[in-house]
């Protein structure tokens, strides 16, 4: 009795353990993921204002930059924004770089996504909004302000919550260079115990921070609908 209660204690001291490793790996991951959010949303407006520019050059150049960040695995991003100042101009930052180019590819990367989503959410609006604000004496920066851009943000949270859920999931790529988030931290774990507990403890994890996601983007929508 005694040794099955030792075995027992000792169980529920290594489970304890394994959450609290997972916990700080957590930490790691919502900050790739709040981070990535913080810098891609406005980053990726601007980018839309880029593709829908009339200079055909800035148009251009924003286009490609689109269809490259969409066209390529963000597992690769990741290796040319760590690996390419050192090949391409032979300047090492060194092991401390690693976090700050997985937020520079996943800022990139997501840009991209929500600069296309910001455009049809911008192009969907009718002309004739523009045409009356004109008349009521409003610039094209207050019209853009005070009467589209709300608009536009309430029809592209659908597709925003989208992108939002698929980051979360998409933050495990940080360990292509030993970024010991959470996914990472968790293989690890796995590999030395030989058990499936700490992988299906990250789903766990997973499971209920895009839920929490969907939650909260699933309120702040309904709260932004005006007309019922």
């Amino acid at each position: 009795m005694i040794e099955t209660g030792l075995l027992l204690a000792q169980k529920n001291i290594d489970l304890l353990r394994m959450f609290s490793q997972l916990g700080e790996g957590f930490v790691v991951t919502l900050e790739i993921f709040v981070l990535t959010l913080l810098f891609s949303l406005p980053l990726g407006l601007l980018v839309s204002f880029g593709r829908m520019s009339k200079n055909c050059v800035i148009r251009s150049i924003t286009k490609a930059y689109i269809s490259v960040m969409r066209g390529t695995p963000l597992m690769l991003q990741i290796f040319v924004v760590y690996f390419g100042p050192y090949y391409l101009f032979e300047v090492s930052f060194g092991t401390g770089y690693r976090f700050p180019a997985v937020i520079i590819a996943f800022v990139l990367n997501y840009a991209a996504y929500f600069a296309e989503i910001y455009r049809a959410g911008i192009e969907s609006m009718p002309k004739g909004q523009y045409e009356a604000a004109e008349v009521l004496g409003y610039s094209k920066l207050q019209t853009f302000v005070r009467i589209i851009l709300p608009q536009v943000i309430k029809r592209i949270l659908p597709p925003v919550t989208n992108e939002t859920i698929t980051l979360v999931k998409d933050t495990s790529l940080a360990f292509t260079i030993s970024i010991a988030e959470m996914f990472t931290i968790a293989k690890q774990i796995a590999a030395a115990q030989t058990t499936m507990i700490p992988l299906i403890g990250a789903g766990v994890f997973y499971f209920i921070f895009n839920l929490l996601v969907a939650l909260g983007m699933e309120k702040l929508e309904k709260s932004l609908d005006y007309y019922r």
